[in-house]
């Protein structure tokens, strides 16, 4: 049985072959596809084969995880935390040296984040590495979720479209990577700065936001920036 320190909720296991499934993608970005219109782009006749397939993901004896590493060392594990009345997907960051991972969002009816800026949602995405979730595609489009950025660039649907076309059969995919990037997950899309070399926000259900009584603390903040960034501890350290 699949481990993550400190997450010790229920059955965890690897989710990697659900990848394969082109339909996995739409279901995987269900929160963000709101209202009929969205989820008509994304699912078009597809809708009851992704409704099984919502099921199975959801299905209680099973909690998928979906792992991508991280040049730094550190891992974010998609979770489906499949508790009945209580289910949605936890996005969390761990590394070998930590007792127990920490949680960067939390993607259900008493959501969590954001987790994630743009460029931080790229940078994990495109950054090398030589085991598990390597695809940048995949990596953006399961990590997209903890998305809040009230700043985004003028590119930033090209990005999503084009993982989007190589990973989904979705046939208007420019129309629903615009669509996504105006949901931008559950939470207000949140103003990112730079504070003390640290990248912080605003949103008022942000772990990455120092001012919340339940933010994590200055150094994991610290860390995990530096993490989502592509810097290794060896580069922070020559800098």
């Amino acid at each position: 049985m699949l481990k993550i320190p400190g997450y010790e909720d229920g059955p965890l296991v690897q989710g990697t072959a659900y990848l394969d499934d082109p339909l996995f993608w739409p279901v995987h970005l269900g929160s963000c596809l709101r209202d009929e219109d969205a989820q008509r782009a994304a699912f078009g006749a597809d809708w009851d084969a992704a409704t099984e397939l919502y099921r199975v993901l959801s299905a209680e004896r099973e909690w998928p995880v979906f792992s991508v590493p991280l040049s730094s060392g550190h891992t974010i594990h998609v979770v489906y935390r499949n508790i009945e009345g209580d289910r949605g997907v936890d996005y969390l960051i761990h590394h070998p040296a930590w007792s127990a991972a920490e949680t960067l969002a939390v993607d259900d009816g008493h959501f969590m984040g954001p987790g994630l800026a743009w460029p931080e949602l790229l940078s994990t995405a495109r950054q090398p590495v030589t085991e598990g979730i390597a695809d940048p595609d995949a990596r953006l489009l399961l990590l997209f979720p903890t998305l809040g950025d009230a700043r985004l660039p003028d590119d930033a649907a090209v990005a999503l479209t084009t993982a989007l076309t190589a990973l989904t059969v979705i046939e208007e995919t420019a129309e629903v990577a615009t669509m996504l990037l105006e949901n931008q997950g559950q939470w207000s899309p949140a103003h990112w700065r730079l504070a003390d070399g640290v990248w912080i926000n605003d949103g008022g259900h942000s772990y990455r936001n120092p001012a919340n009584t339940f933010a994590l603390p200055a150094g994991r903040l610290s860390e995990i920036n530096h993490a989502l960034n592509g810097e290794t501890t060896a580069q922070r350290a020559s800098i």
